[in-house]
């Protein structure tokens, strides 16, 4: 999910787990420590494109990572509390630092089991609610390389994070030893939580739709799977592969007529295209790691196939784009697909031009919206055929 996302649910679950003792810097230890997973962002001062994006949320996004750091982060903790630093630690409403008033001065400092706790949530809440989209979380590394992807909230989503941004402003307005802190905090956890299942219940209903649909259609698929588009939870992309690779894609809303069909287009693997620059075809290599033919290799791309292959997880495609070969994975969607199906796919990557893959993740996300295309995009939201649907 986005920064933001992740500072107001780590200031939310931070107040729950430890604002009686810490008071308001509960906030902000939980803010920092929500964030501490994508720490993993500084690689991409040293890494070229295609190893940044497999390692991010690879090992930082792992179970044992948050074993490890939450028992690290503790016992650094309770270190600065054994060594007489609590009271910096905690602030001003700390039981050295109060009388009895405050409601901090009739608890005791944290314990190291406490610190584990409030750490470990933190980090496993990170990691956990960011399986639930489209990018992969490597639950398992270094043990396995498989990506944890639910397909169930866009990377930035307001309407589930609109209720923790509320809770977060009430924590900061108000005092600390007010009984409502916790009332609020739960308010935005609970919301925020509620929303996440009725994505849940919007995906499964989808589901249905598309696997009813593609047999109708009599498409040979052999898997699919379906993301929200963005900002939503309402319009979903669809991706159905074949035996072949070849890929079928399409969009479905919630309040598309329940007879209406999905427009599916085809979008062929085109592993072909690396064969036709004269060498063979893309393959897995006995470690487990993915090779490309040398005809890639040849064109400056072939050292980055192997990464972008396992990122892919089995859904991508291979074009060229006048001299250029480009690498695509699916399930970042189609920029503006809704409007233009034939539009190129979000995440594209330039396989002999590797230079040229800055913020390859991002780049094509937003592309192209106007004013128009936001109003086509709500109109399509509502179930409306809009450009290149009709």
């Amino acid at each position: 999910m986005d920064t933001v996302t992740h500072i107001v649910l780590g200031a939310a679950i931070g107040e729950v787990l430890a604002g009686e003792k810490l008071g308001k810097k509960a906030l902000l230890i939980g803010a920092i420590a929500a964030n501490l997973p994508d720490i993993d962002f500084v690689a991409s001062f040293w890494l070229d494109s295609a190893r940044d994006v497999w390692f991010h949320r690879g090992i930082t996004h792992s179970l044992l990572f948050v074993v490890v750091i939450s028992l690290l982060l503790a016992w650094v903790a309770g270190r600065l509390g054994g060594s007489g630093q609590a009271s910096r630690l905690a602030g001003p409403g700390h039981p050295s630092r109060v009388d009895g008033s405050d409601r901090a001065s009739r608890s005791v400092p944290m314990t190291f089991k406490q610190w584990w706790l409030f750490f470990g949530v933190q980090l496993l809440v990170h990691i956990f609610i960011d399986a639930f989209n489209a990018y992969g979380t490597g639950w398992f590394e270094p043990f396995n390389s498989y990506r944890v992807t639910f397909n169930v909230l866009f990377v930035a989503d307001p309407l589930y994070s609109c209720w923790l941004g509320i809770a977060f402003l009430a924590l900061l307005i108000l005092r600390r030893d007010s009984s409502a802190r916790k009332r609020w905090a739960r308010f935005g956890l609970v919301l925020s939580s509620v929303y996440l299942c009725f994505c849940l219940v919007n995906k499964w209903g989808i589901d249905r739709v598309v696997e009813r649909q593609l047999r109708q259609q009599a498409i040979p698929y052999a898997r699919f799977f379906t993301t929200p588009t963005p900002l939503n939870s309402l319009l979903w992309y669809v991706v159905a592969a074949d035996s072949n690779g070849d890929e079928y894609t399409g969009y479905r809303s919630v309040f598309d007529a329940p007879g209406r069909p999905i427009v599916f287009r085809l979008r062929p693997r085109g592993d072909s295209l690396v064969r036709g620059a004269g060498g063979g075809a893309v393959q897995g290599g006995g470690d487990g790691m993915m090779q490309a033919g040398s005809g890639v290799v040849e064109q400056g791309g072939g050292r980055d196939v192997g990464y972008l292959l396992r990122f892919a997880q089995g859904y991508y495609t291979i074009e060229r784009w006048g001299d250029t070969l480009v690498f695509n994975v699916p399930r970042f969607g189609v920029v503006r697909g809704w409007d233009d199906p034939g539009a190129r796919f979000v995440f594209h990557y330039y396989l002999n031009d590797p230079g040229h893959n800055g913020m390859v993740v991002q780049r094509g996300r937003l592309a192209g919206w106007d004013r128009k295309a936001w109003r086509d995009f709500i109109r399509r939201i509502g179930g409306e055929d809009v450009r290149g649907w009709r």
